[in-house]
């Protein structure tokens, strides 16, 4: 008799616990279902901002980057103000600026779908003599890697995620 009433207090604990947490399970699906729309629109739309946290040169070691590093991609304009760590095979023109500042208003832009869900997309500037290309991967949550192919420099990838415009 005693064990049985103590598994019947038990079951309705379990029970309660359970009812408990079934909305917060149910408010992160949602969450997570609103953050994937926002970014699926921000990729379609072509306008966002991938906000770079680690830069990953080719040789060398990664680097956690604290100043705001960022690539602005709208429906006609590219503007890069990424720094960069690596090995140049030429000096700049413009010893000045980065070789990943600059704006480009004439550029390639490609959008692939992946398989498992998330969007590759590639931008090739054409009034930009350096970077040949960017090529950018975003996860549905709004995770993104970016690999910048040089033809004067070592390639070098940035961790990160895209956000809104602001």
């Amino acid at each position: 008799m005693k064990n049985t009433t103590i598994r019947f207090k038990t079951t309705i604990l379990l029970l309660f616990i359970t009812m408990a947490a079934l909305p917060a399970t149910v408010s992160a699906q949602n969450k997570k279902a609103d953050k994937e729309a926002q970014v699926k629109s921000l990729v379609e739309g072509k306008n966002f901002v991938f906000k770079a946290q680690t830069a990953l040169p080719t040789t060398g070691i990664s680097r956690q980057l604290t100043t705001d590093f960022d690539l602005r991609v709208t429906q006609d304009t590219i503007v890069s103000d990424l720094p960069y760590f690596g090995r140049a095979y030429s000096a700049p023109v413009n010893a000045t600026q980065g070789p990943l500042q600059f704006t480009s208003t004439d550029f390639q832009y490609t959008m692939t779908n992946r398989k498992k869900g998330g969007w590759d997309i590639m931008i090739v500037p054409k009034d930009v003599q350096d970077p040949r290309q960017m090529a950018l991967s975003i996860t549905e949550s709004g995770y993104a890697s970016l690999t910048v192919t040089s033809t004067n420099r070592q390639p070098i990838s940035f961790n990160g995620y895209i956000t809104a415009k602001r």
